[in-house]
């Protein structure tokens, strides 16, 4: 690859060649005679085909290897498609291959509304939301206050093609562990509750989410392990988080930077005597637990006095939901109910092999190796995904998942539905 290397910029062409060629030796030699047959033809890695992603979901280290190869010399143009360049609504729901009609009456007769917080990463929020998209949905997204203006209008041109998708009313500057994480979904749900959508429970995402499961199989879980119940897995504060709501917080965003620092303030008792819980920031809720925490007397406090907690997002929904008297309360429940899939770098050995991708904030950021784990996973949602970190992760993942959705439809299928191909409509 050195001399290869002394020569590129006069024999690019000659160079991809070799790289192919060199992927399928490597590959041919690396795996057994039975899995060779997967790989007698290595197709050009800018089109990232089934049969390399395939490999990739068996777990076969070296298709990872060869992923990392074609993912070295081949750069993805963003999906823009509509987005930037104006087209009518329905050649953006064509291009973009969201799907336009329910697929199954089970899932008609079953709405769920989503709150999807982002602040960047079109491209990745494009396919996030396309993968959870279906009609008798309702979704609410706030994107951040202080995201580019730019990124902002790209949203809302996508926004005002659907009815039932809209940008929350009141936007927040988001600062990562402070309050207004936890009132940007305040605020979305508020919306949810006066709008003319009806819906039977709501879900909270962030932006570096990709759903698992499809909508046919979250429903039938969510109907068969918890049936008007709430999910917020959780514990009661254990001690090394008690600094959390021991002395107050503040948020600071100004000039590019932002974050949350303590105070030497010490904090008043949480009020009504409330015994604070400890747990994830992601939420299943049924729309009569929503209506709870905006009305509720205890709820309305409880808020009030998170403002200068640290990361109140996660205490404030798993304290609430161990009320008794709360709709669809879990009074006894810890860590139930497989919401998302994270490796944590602390439960590396533990709960999962290690990351494949890179650890940001102690949580991974996908590589290609973690795919298998992944599809594997019993969980609703991965989190978490960067389209720039490894583009061919969210390739794979797309392409499993909508033929996944497809294959359980119940409808007949439209073409535009299809992922297959797509990619030359990425300009």
């Amino acid at each position: 690859m050195n001399l290869l290397e002394a020569v590129k910029s006069g024999f690019l062409v000659c160079i991809m060649g070799c790289i192919l060629i060199f992927g399928f030796l490597y590959v041919r030699d690396a795996i057994s005679k039975e899995e060779q047959d997967e790989f007698s033809e290595l197709p050009e890695c800018g089109s990232y085909p089934d049969e390399l992603c395939s490999a990739l979901f068996d777990g076969k280290g070296a298709a990872s290897q060869v992923g990392r190869l074609c993912e070295q010399h081949h750069h993805r143009q963003k999906m823009l498609t509509c987005i930037q360049t104006p087209c009518n609504c329905s050649t953006l729901q064509k291009k973009l291959h969201f799907i336009t009609s329910p697929l199954s009456e089970e899932e008609k007769n079953f709405s769920l509304a989503y709150i999807i917080t982002i602040h960047k990463e079109l491209d990745m929020f494009i396919k996030l939301i396309r993968a959870i998209y279906l009609p008798q949905n309702i979704y609410c997204i706030h994107i951040d206050e202080k995201s580019p203006k730019d990124y902002k209008l790209a949203v809302e041109t996508l926004v005002n093609c659907f009815e039932n998708i809209f940008i929350v009313s009141k936007t927040e500057t988001v600062v990562y562990a402070g309050f207004s994480r936890l009132q940007a979904d305040i605020n979305c749900m508020k919306d949810l509750i006066h709008s003319k959508y009806q819906w039977n429970y709501v879900i909270n995402l962030c932006g570096q989410d990709y759903p698992i499961k499809t909508n046919k199989e979250i429903i039938q879980y969510i109907k068969s392990k918890w049936n008007g119940k709430n999910m917020t897995p959780g514990i009661v504060q254990p001690p090394h988080m008690k600094h959390r709501t021991h002395v107050s917080y503040k948020e600071y965003a100004h000039s590019g930077k932002s974050y949350v620092y303590p105070t030497k303030q010490i904090k008043s008792d949480p009020p009504h005597n409330l015994t604070i819980y400890f747990g994830g920031a992601y939420y299943v809720l049924t729309r009569k637990f929503v209506e709870f925490t905006l009305t509720d007397i205890r709820a309305k406090d409880l808020l009030e006095w998170s403002r200068d907690t640290y990361s109140p997002d996660e205490h404030y929904w798993v304290t609430l939901n161990r009320l008794p008297d709360a709709p669809g309360a879990t009074p006894d429940l810890t860590w139930e109910g497989n919401i998302r899939a994270i490796k944590w770098r602390d439960q590396e050995g533990k709960m999962h092999d290690g990351c494949k991708g890179l650890y940001v904030r102690d949580i991974c950021v996908y590589g290609l190796g973690d795919l298998k784990w992944i599809a594997e996973s019993p969980h609703l949602f991965a989190n978490k995904f960067e389209t720039a970190a490894s583009p061919l992760v969210m390739e794979c993942l797309e392409r499993h998942f909508r033929q996944k959705v497809l294959q359980q439809a119940e409808v007949p299928l439209e073409e535009q539905w299809r992922l297959e191909g797509h990619e030359s409509e990425h300009s």
